[in-house]
């Protein structure tokens, strides 16, 4: 009993883990009308089918023999490093930690965070409190500990050394979380080279596994020219993992080949293009059905949507443009990710218009908004030439009405809307309509007979107000952008 008025105190600081991190879609399965709206959703279903069996061991085993190794956790205490900040902005991390544990498919059972100028160099927290973790992980059953930032690998060993159950860094966790969601082949290889790359400098020995391959008096009756020093095992994984990260990034190179294409077949036809970027479950994908009817999955889960989605859609008079959801993103998400996925990044820098979208029902939105854009500087070649901004508020129908008023405030071009209600969204429709490129230049043209193709560029770029068929060719008044101005001057009547 008193074992279990310690677990039940020790839960106090993830209390409310669930109201500050709900999301717009966990109320999916009461809204008939939206649910139909969101589409089939198969590949929910697909992630349903098979699920993990509790209470199986996650002891540490030699497997891979590196010191990453596929999360494979149920049972999970949660610790942090309050070293900058408020108390609140640690929690709050804290909180998103555990959000991320619960996707990953693990149930969380404690959180602690510990107040030091900085994190100890060799356990984290420090001798001391490493025990007292071990005391948590022991009262609690659980079977592995998460830490709340990146641990140097010998961190991770001395800590593990002391709590005596496997522990991970934030960063393995999103990598698990990312490799479960990972769907296409780009996806896969992205998430695999974000992998390698961060198991690469935690390669450690294990067992046999500074043993020589081949080389030195071992291989003495191999014969003649095998004599030597040898390559050890630690030596031959770290060149398999070299080669392999070649060979990840230049299929992700061709892969970016195709996508630069479909990409360069858009801007030829001149059709504007919008990109939606934001923290992750904030409601993107939501919002994308909501304007497109799109039906791409949603669920109250982070990382729920990895591969792009790219739909047509229509302003209110009738101007076609393609919205791409992208994938979201996430405080202190790792630098292998950020690499890995460049190239699926690179949707939003080509667009003419980014919505930006924020969870206005999360306690810190302003930290979503600064955590998205320091991962979009690195994404820009050019800060200056990175397309409009409209900050989109989400979840406008659960958010405080204060919490809107400050970022309406705060943010010079933002909206509030709410994917599950629909409220705003004709406004935010209207507002896409208005910060688009418009085909604002007048020309009367000329065609010559035997020049049909450009008739039919005319029609399928341009804004054709008039058609006459004269004895001279075809007289068109069109409107076209002011980029395409010159492609047709030659056959500007004078």
């Amino acid at each position: 009993m008193t074992n279990d008025i310690q677990a039940e105190q020790r839960r106090d600081i993830l209390s409310g883990r669930a109201s500050a991190l709900s999301d717009s879609d966990d109320w999916h399965t009461s809204d008939p009308d939206f649910v139909s709206y969101d589409g089939d959703q198969l590949e929910r279903e697909e992630r349903a089918a098979m699920r993990r069996v509790a209470g199986l061991s996650t002891e540490i085993e030699d497997v891979t023999e590196v010191e990453y190794r596929q999360l494979r956790l149920e049972r999970v205490v949660l610790v942090g490093v309050w070293s900058d900040g408020t108390l609140e902005e640690a929690e709050n991390s804290l909180r998103e930690l555990a959000a991320l544990a619960e996707t990953a498919g693990s149930t969380v059972l404690a959180g602690v965070v510990q107040r030091r100028h900085r994190p100890d160099p060799a356990t984290y927290v420090g001798s001391g409190k490493a025990e007292e973790l071990r005391d948590i992980v022991v009262a609690e059953g659980a079977d592995t500990v998460v830490a709340d930032s990146q641990l140097a690998p010998n961190q991770r060993r001395a800590l593990e050394d002391v709590v005596k159950v496997k522990v991970i860094d934030r960063t393995a966790l999103i990598l698990d979380i990312f490799a479960q969601h990972a769907k296409s082949k780009e996806g896969k290889a992205q998430v695999e080279l974000a992998q390698l790359q961060y198991l690469l400098p935690r390669l450690r020995g294990w067992g046999e596994s500074m043993s020589r391959q081949a080389g030195g008096q071992v291989s003495g009756g191999a014969g003649m020219g095998s004599r030597g020093p040898g390559e050890t095992k630690i030596e031959l994984d770290r060149r398999r993992i070299n080669s392999r990260i070649a060979k990840l990034r230049r299929e992700i190179r061709e892969m970016k080949t195709v996508r630069d294409t479909k990409r360069s077949g858009r801007r030829a036809s001149h059709m504007p293009a919008v990109a939606i970027a934001g923290y992750t479950n904030a409601g993107k994908s939501s919002l994308l059905n909501r304007l497109t009817g799109a039906g791409a999955l949603v669920e109250n889960a982070l990382f729920a949507t990895l591969d792009p989605t790219i739909r047509r859609a229509q302003t209110p008079d009738g101007r076609e443009y393609t919205l791409a959801d992208t994938v979201g993103f996430v405080r202190s998400l790792p630098h292998e990710l950020v690499e890995a996925f460049r190239s699926t990044l690179e949707e939003v820098g080509d667009a003419d218009l980014l919505l930006h979208v924020v969870d206005g029902s999360h306690p810190d939105p302003e930290g979503q908004i600064t955590a998205v854009r320091d991962v979009l500087a690195d994404v820009w070649d050019d800060p200056n030439e990175h397309p409009k901004e409209i900050v989109v508020v989400n979840k406008a129908d659960v958010a405080e009405p204060e919490v809107l008023d400050r970022l309406l405030r705060t943010e010079r071009y933002s909206i509030a809307v709410s994917a599950r209600t629909g409220a705003g969204i004709e406004e935010l429709q209207a507002l896409i309509a208005d910060e688009l490129p418009t085909q604002d230049v007048a020309l009367t043209l000329l065609v010559p007979y035997d020049r049909g193709d450009v008739v039919n560029a005319l029609h399928t770029d341009a804004e054709v107000l008039t058609e006459e068929h004269l004895a001279e060719g075809t007289r068109l008044q069109v409107r076209v952008f002011a980029h395409q101005a010159d492609a047709f001057a030659e056959f500007v009547e004078r």
